[in-house]
Parts: structure tokens; C-alpha cells; sequence
């Protein structure tokens, strides 16, 4: 009877590769949400790919105009990003277990729309034509919470707070001309 094989050092090399691709597709995906930038979501997905995300369920292209509907009634979110462990299936399958927090703010006078909510996403990622993407999301929620404006400090005039859009100094740092941007 033969001992399993271990990896190779170049198969190990290919595995951290493909698993910082995969962490850039899941954090770009957060960006896309954030900063409502549609085409960024949407590139995170195959072609053709599930969502089961809180009360949707469908392909990708319905999941980011039901999402779209959401966030609209927020100001501001921010997903971050905590435990995310890979696991590959096979070269080109990988099941992706993301850990997360997500703060809405919306009205203050309607505590739905502001809350924290604990998240885990169980992506199947699939390598088609060389890119990782996501081919079906479960998105569950494990804990939520109301944000109550009374513990909320009020951000200064005087402070830049980025916005939901493309005047968000990031696009300006990603088109090459990191500044300030005028108010």
C-alpha cells in the first residue's frame, strides 16, 4: 500500500494563490455593497450563480436588484470581515465559510434601519476560465441587533465620511489621483 502524496511545494504555492483570490473576491464584494457599486457585486459572481441570502432566494442578477431595494433605505453601511476559511474541493471548487458584522444606518426614527447584524457566508467558489467567483452564496444570519441613535456620536462637519457612490475618495485613489476630495 502506497503513502498519500504530499503537496508539492508549486501545489502549495497555486493553493495560496487561489485563496487570496478568493479573499479578494469576498472583500470586493463588501466594497460593492458599501459603496453601492453594482458592476463591482456583479463581478464577483459567475455568471448564472445562486443567491439564498436573508428572505431571497434566486440567481445573481435578481439577488443584486432585491439587495439594491435594501440598501437604498440606508445612509451608510459596513461589512466587515472576520474568520474566512477555504476549503478546496478540488482545483477548481473551493467551499468558502466567511465570518462577518454588518452595520446599517438609515432613520433614526425607525430602529429596523439601524441595526448590527452577525453574518457567516457559505460561498461555493468555482475557477471557470481561470477566475474564482462565487457560484452559490448561503448568507445566515446569527445574530442582529438594534443600533439605537442614543448611542450614536455625532461625526463633526468638519470630517470627511465617505459616501455610497463613486465621489468616495476610494475611486479617486483607484483612478490614480489619491486627494482629498472637495465637500
Amino acid at each position: 500500500m502506497s503513502e498519500p502524496s504530499q503537496p508539492t511545494q508549486s501545489d502549495a504555492l497555486r493553493e495560496l494563490l487561489d485563496e487570496r483570490a478568493i479573499r479578494q473576491v469576498v472583500l470586493r464584494y463588501c466594497r460593492g455593497i458599501d459603496r453601492m457599486d453594482r458592476e463591482l457585486v456583479r463581478a464577483c459572481y459567475h455568471r448564472g450563480a445562486e443567491d439564498h441570502h436573508g428572505s431571497f432566494r434566486g440567481d445573481v442578477d435578481a439577488f443584486i436588484e432585491w439587495v439594491w431595494r435594501l440598501l437604498e433605505h440606508y445612509d451608510s453601511t459596513m461589512h466587515l470581515i472576520g474568520n474566512l476559511l477555504v476549503e478546496f474541493a478540488s482545483p477548481q471548487v473551493a467551499c468558502v465559510e466567511t465570518y462577518g458584522t454588518a452595520f446599517h444606518r438609515g432613520d433614526p426614527e425607525k430602529a429596523k434601519r439601524n441595526l448590527v447584524t452577525g453574518f457567516r457566508y457559505i460561498d461555493r467558489f468555482e475557477r471557470r476560465a481561470g477566475d474564482w467567483r462565487i457560484a452559490k452564496r448561503v448568507a445566515t444570519t446569527e445574530w442582529a441587533r438594534v443600533d439605537v441613535p442614543e448611542n450614536w456620536w455625532p461625526i463633526r462637519d468638519d470630517l470627511l465620511s465617505g459616501t455610497r457612490d463613486r465621489r468616495d475618495p476610494l475611486y479617486a485613489c483607484l483612478s490614480g489621483t489619491p486627494s482629498v476630495p472637495e465637500r
